[in-house]
């Protein structure tokens, strides 16, 4: 099966050759304003972020109306709850999206969302959605998202407790759908998620395994876990955002505040650039450093014709003698010109002629 090796999404090419593509997750932290919504549109784009992202479903598009023990969660943030309760107050209402998609478009950000069921994609095809997200939870919905693949729009998949199996049959359903441009995400789905469960170094597996865009969904509290992932491959993060943290939302005491997203751009882009490439020679940075490492140096006034010995010279700070890999080659070799305490060690200061070696390491290499 062909690799795929980078997407793009609006314009913005997403792959492990170009800076990590952000995306800010505003989930249910609308909190039930739209003027919310567009705020953190508006603070996305102000953070550095690539994309925002939206959840397109109703309260009766992803659950049942019940209260049986079946529709009730237990434990955890929304302990009690029943489902269809909580997303009603979750749901980003339908008729927002026009406004939303405008108003992004205005500002210069992407946007894109995460469909729940087939309504939601007819509704975001409607809008001209560059896009398509799948969530961790429907993963294994193969007809949700084969029919998403079938706009040819790009894909990307949150693979939360998903097994390889069960993401492999995610990713062959995309590409049975039509869907040649996908991307997956390594996602652990608690609310916070413990960041020694993320065990990042699967992300190098998926990559390897799978052979499409690998980034990460990002459950922690903090950006030390995104930041990471960037140095094994992720190409694309995305963090749940809100404009307060202790704002009451179902999302927000899990989600990024403005200063802490732009922290994140910040700190992954910074990181995907320090990656860089196998390089042993001198940085531009160094150069001026350069005259400050060790060299050899007489400590002694000599003579034209004497000979060295191992009292007349150092290795020293500056570097503008010898350097003392040299030392074993100076002793014992006689001066062609006379030399001053206090100055490099120089091969023009010996007589012709000459040859330079390194000094031996004890064990022989």
């Amino acid at each position: 099966m062909k690799k795929i090796d980078s997407i793009t999404i609006n314009g913005t090419r997403i792959g492990q050759d170009v800076e990590p593509y952000i995306i800010a997750e505003i989930s249910a932290n609308h909190n039930g304003k739209i003027e919310n919504a567009i705020r953190l549109i508006d603070e996305a784009k102000a953070a550095g972020a690539d994309a925002v992202k939206l959840q397109t479903y109703t309260a009766d598009t992803i659950t049942l109306n019940s209260d049986t023990d079946d529709f009730r969660i237990k434990g955890g943030l929304w302990d009690g709850r029943t489902l269809h309760d909580l997303y009603q107050e979750a749901h980003l209402p339908w008729e927002w999206h026009k406004p939303l998609f405008e108003h992004a478009q205005k500002t210069g950000i992407t946007i894109f969302s995460s469909p729940f069921d087939h309504t939601a994609i007819d509704l975001l095809e409607n809008l001209n959605a560059p896009a398509y997200k799948i969530a961790s939870f429907e993963a294994v919905d193969l007809p949700l998202i084969k029919y998403a693949a079938s706009t040819g729009k790009p894909m990307i998949i949150s693979t939360g407790m998903a097994d390889a199996d069960e993401i492999a049959e995610a990713i062959q359903a995309a590409r049975d759908g039509g869907c040649r441009e996908l991307a997956i995400l390594h996602c652990v789905s608690g609310y916070p998620a413990p960041a020694e469960e993320y065990n990042l170094h699967t992300l190098a597996d998926m990559i390897e395994r799978f052979g499409v865009v690998t980034g990460l969904s990002d459950h922690t509290l903090d950006n030390t876990t995104a930041i990471t992932s960037v140095a094994l491959g992720a190409a694309l993060i995305e963090k749940h955002f809100t404009l307060d943290r202790s704002g009451g939302g179902p999302d927000d005491s899990f989600s990024l505040e403005p200063k802490d997203l732009a922290e994140l751009c910040r700190g992954a882009k910074s990181a995907w650039r320090a990656l860089g490439r196998v390089d042993y020679g001198k940085k531009s940075s160094e150069i001026g450093n350069a005259q400050f490492r060790r060299s050899l140096y007489f400590v002694k006034d000599l003579q034209a014709g004497d000979v060295v010995t191992e009292d007349a010279i150092r290795s020293v700070r500056p570097g503008f003698g010898l350097p003392p890999k040299f030392l074993p080659s100076i002793i014992g070799k006689q001066l062609d010109k006379s030399v001053a305490r206090n100055t490099p060690v120089l091969i023009d200061d010996f007589k012709a002629p000459f040859s330079l070696t390194k000094e031996i390491h004890p064990s022989g290499k």
